[in-house]
């Protein structure tokens, strides 16, 4: 029997449907027992949200600052064959409650163990899959393969549709008009097929990583233009962070300026800023092609360097 844990935190619900779709082979085969863990913040982060909840978060998920969650109810000295950590993207980092079981003593269940990553985001991903890969190497963990399953939709419409998203919580708000925010549901419902490559490998008792097998099947994509342009943005929210939490931490009231500072910034950024610093990544990812090549195969490898 092969022992599968699958720690998952989803706000929305859409990666709790990602989760479900992936693992659905499992659930059909005897051989194979499922623990799901669900990451629980305290309190729990609403849905949907105002824009300032939404910007009041970003301090903490820029810099790492692990948020209170409740107790995992898994043996982290069990002993698993597989670990599955399924994960969202909040401000070009690690949702906070996935950064909190990260920094938890509950991470010691990866210690030894092949773990696999789910990636649910809008777009970008590189940067702070940078940050899981790390912890889950310090934890003693091992890669053993990664999915990224991402909204289609260009940038700009993209952003538009998960804002509305977000802020009244209808991923389908104008039929016909805009097309549904997020990952479409073809694309949630195609990830079983990564189940079945899962079950493959465990049975083969595949002692390295998959990722070559699983990028086969469409596991990753890297845009070339989002690595420089993650990088450009990191490096600002850097600043930002730093700059909103000399005024205290997460809900505190004396920073609120500061957080309506930055939400006023985004919305400049998404208008302004963003289709500009998109056109010269291209440029700069046209311009700098081997370097390109070699962070397209190492962000596709799941390798750490």
């Amino acid at each position: 029997m092969k022992k599968i844990l699958i720690i998952h935190y989803s706000q929305t619900g859409q990666l709790t449907d990602i989760v479900k779709s992936v693992t659905a082979p499992f659930e059909k085969d005897e051989t194979v027992s499922v623990t799901y863990e669900e990451i629980k913040p305290k309190p729990a982060f609403p849905f949907p949200w105002s824009a300032t909840q939404f910007c009041d978060v970003f301090p903490e998920s820029v810099q790492g600052i692990p948020c209170e969650i409740e107790p995992v109810h898994f043996d982290p000295n069990e002993d698993y064959d597989l670990v599955i950590l399924a994960y969202q993207i909040w401000f070009l980092a690690p949702s906070l409650p996935i950064t909190a079981f990260l920094e938890s003593g509950a991470a010691k269940v990866m210690k030894g163990r092949p773990v696999l990553t789910i990636i649910g985001c809008r777009n970008m991903w590189l940067l702070a899959h940078e940050t899981v890969k790390q912890k889950i190497v310090k934890s003693g963990g091992r890669l053993f393969g990664n999915l990224v399953l991402a909204d289609r939709t260009n940038n700009l419409l993209g952003v538009l549709t998960i804002t509305i998203w977000m802020l009244s919580g209808k991923k389908k708000l104008v039929p016909g008009l805009l097309p549904a925010a997020g990952i479409s549901d073809q694309d949630i419902h195609d990830a079983a097929r990564f189940g079945d490559l899962l079950i493959h490998a465990l049975e083969k008792n595949e002692p390295g990583s998959i990722q070559e097998t699983l990028n086969e099947h469409g596991a990753v994509t890297v845009v070339p233009q989002y690595i420089f342009f993650e990088k450009r943005i990191q490096a600002i929210f850097k600043i930002w962070s730093r700059f909103i939490l000399k005024k205290g931490n997460r809900g505190n009231p004396a920073r609120k300026f500061r957080v309506q500072l930055f939400l006023g910034y985004l919305f400049a950024a998404i208008a302004v800023i963003a289709p500009v610093s998109t056109v010269l990544s291209i440029l700069a990812a046209k311009l700098k092609k081997d370097e390109i090549k070699h962070e397209i195969d190492y962000f596709s490898k799941n390798i750490v360097d």
